[in-house]
């Protein structure tokens, strides 16, 4: 997996994060670095914890399915992408408080990394250096993370939607791309 790719998926994971910060900041009467520090470590610990896991899982499994591992890859981002664009597109608010406080935090922190851990069991059948990719898509979270808690305190929540909705855009084109790459269809129209 190129860099560009990794970066595209880094970017879309994140963007659950980044949505649920610019509540967050919406809710904060002041916005400290060590606030923005805060919620920006749990969402990129939890968005590098959560792949790391799915690798282990898909390893244990990638020996029984590697003949269809580009169909799972492709359905299982689609499904993700899918998912974050109904959300954006829900008119049903969250409700986010400036709660910094563990149980609130490792909750969220959960609630925004399960997609991370299906992108997790894909690496596995891609056969991705899992160390340098969650790390790199941890510090991505973690620094869009702590952008999106001053974002909304500055100007509240008109862009959440439009994260989530570009997030799962970009998870479902990844998707589409790993597919058409191994079908050779990238390679035939000289795009690979």
């Amino acid at each position: 997996m190129g860099f560009f790719s990794l970066f595209a998926i880094a970017v879309g994971l994140s963007m659950d994060a980044f949505a649920v910060s610019v509540c967050k900041g919406l809710a904060m009467q002041k916005v400290t670095f060590r606030k923005t520090f805060i919620v920006g470590l749990w969402f990129g610990g939890f968005q590098a914890l959560m792949p790391a896991v799915g690798f282990l899982l898909g390893v244990q499994f990638e020996s029984y399915i590697t003949a269809i591992d580009h169909w799972i890859a492709f359905a299982l981002l689609a499904l993700i992408g899918v998912s974050m664009i109904r959300e954006a597109l829900s008119k049903e608010e969250e409700n986010v408080n400036d709660s910094l406080d563990v149980r609130t935090m490792a909750v969220l922190a959960v609630a925004t990394s399960i997609d991370a851990l299906a992108v997790g069991i894909t690496f596995a059948f891609l056969q991705v250096q899992i160390l340098p990719a969650v790390s790199f898509i941890g510090v991505t979270t973690l620094v869009l993370s702590m952008a999106g808690v001053k974002i909304g305190n500055l100007f509240g929540i008109r862009y959440k939607s439009r994260a989530e909705l570009a997030g799962g855009v970009i998870l479902i084109l990844i998707g589409l791309r790993i597919l058409l790459e191994h079908l050779g269809i990238l390679a035939r129209l000289g795009l690979a």
